[in-house]
């Protein structure tokens, strides 16, 4: 089995910003896009066999049997991010090794896909 997690980038950072800008039309707004675009990411994996285990907020996470380019997906799946939004993925065996690698994505420099198997080369 292979994992894949997908994480939008300083989503939180985004929202906070608004919170305190007092932005109530612009927070819901983004909110309203991210779920679409997570909807999007959702429908796009189920579509190409994977089973979808999470989809919420800024994040997706699916397994599929097959050994894939991933590399591939990851490019068509940033197509849906809202602008100025980017994404980072991490791909493992299991679903941790997969949030184990989208962490080291994000910590080494966001807008990126790492594999579990390869963090030792990074």
């Amino acid at each position: 089995m292979n994992y894949i997690s997908i994480d939008g980038d300083d989503v939180g950072r985004k929202i906070t910003s608004l919170y305190l800008e007092n932005a109530v039309a612009k927070l819901s707004h983004f909110c309203d896009e991210m779920k679409v675009a997570t909807e999007k990411m959702s429908n796009y994996l189920t579509e190409r066999g994977f089973e979808v285990v999470f989809c919420a907020a800024d994040g997706v996470a699916a397994s599929i049997e097959s050994d894939i380019d991933f590399e591939s997906v990851y490019t068509n799946l940033c197509k849906f991010a809202p602008e100025g939004i980017n994404l980072s993925a991490g791909v493992g065996k299991t679903l941790s090794q997969s949030y184990i690698a989208l962490l080291s994505a994000k910590s080494n420099g966001k807008n990126r896909i790492h594999r579990y198997s390869r963090l030792g080369e990074i």
